[in-house]
Formats: C-alpha cells, sequence, structure tokens
C-alpha cells in the first residue's frame, strides 16, 4: 500500500504512455512499471527520500534505483545518472536526465518501476495525484 507521503512524478508530467501491465505470474511476460513522457535531457528526480542503491547502465541503458526503506525501491530506466550508488537523495532531487533506452528518441520517456519487498508492483497508486483531470478524446484511451 501507498505511504502517507506520497512519491512526487519524476519527470514532472502526470502523464502515462504506458500503463503497468501485471505479468501472470513472476516470470511472465508484462510491464513492470509505468512509462512517462519526457524529452531527451530533461531532468529526472527522485520519486522519495532514500539512497541510491544502483546507478549505471543495465543491458545498454542508464539506470537509477533508489531505496526508500522499509522494503520499498523506485527504479527509473533510461536516465543518465548524475549521483552514485550510496548516496542519499531528497524526494524532488534531480537523479540524472532523460536518455534513450526504454523508448525510442521519437519518442522518450522515462519507466518508473517499484518493488516492495522484492516484488515488482504498481507504481501508480504511489505518485500523487494530478492536481486537476485532464480530459481527453475518446480517440486517446488506450483502452
Amino acid at each position: 500500500p501507498p505511504r502517507a507521503s506520497p512519491w512526487v512524478w519524476p519527470t514532472g508530467t502526470h502523464e502515462v504512455v504506458r500503463p503497468w501491465e501485471a505479468p501472470a505470474d513472476e516470470y511472465a511476460a508484462g510491464h513492470r512499471g509505468i512509462d512517462l513522457p519526457a524529452p531527451l535531457g530533461a531532468p529526472a528526480v527522485a520519486v522519495a527520500d532514500g539512497t541510491v542503491s544502483f546507478a549505471g547502465q543495465v543491458a545498454g541503458r542508464g539506470v537509477v534505483t533508489i531505496d526508500h526503506g522499509d522494503g520499498l525501491v523506485s527504479t527509473l530506466d533510461s536516465v543518465e545518472p548524475s549521483v552514485s550508488t550510496g548516496e542519499t537523495v531528497q524526494q524532488g532531487a534531480a537523479v540524472g536526465v532523460v536518455a534513450v533506452g526504454h523508448c525510442p528518441a521519437t519518442d522518450p520517456c522515462v519507466h518508473l518501476g517499484a518493488r516492495v519487498d522484492g516484488r515488482y508492483v504498481d507504481p501508480l497508486p504511489f505518485l500523487s495525484p494530478a492536481a486537476w483531470p485532464v480530459l481527453l478524446p475518446e480517440s486517446a484511451w488506450p483502452g
């Protein structure tokens, strides 16, 4: 369940271009996070206070993972890290910039993942709600 203090959106936008898709089991296909649109080079920030547990390359993509304590971990995929493993970060502090990787250069994004006690969970409930609703045309609805 979400903590009392909600996460901030790591790219400043409250738009999800690809939602969480729960896998059927631990090893099945799925989308273990959400994709948030962001221009290349834009700052990506820590969603909450924590300690950087990883900052580097995974399969050729920049990744920053932050341990928030109590078994809660966030991951930003496709960022060029500006932090180092072991560094303490505050919510909203820049941890890198958006890079090519999870999404193509023509449609860049940051993939936000969340784990609780080692299991992937939907990060959306941890994020603060949008300040106001955004209405989209029916044709924009992915469902």
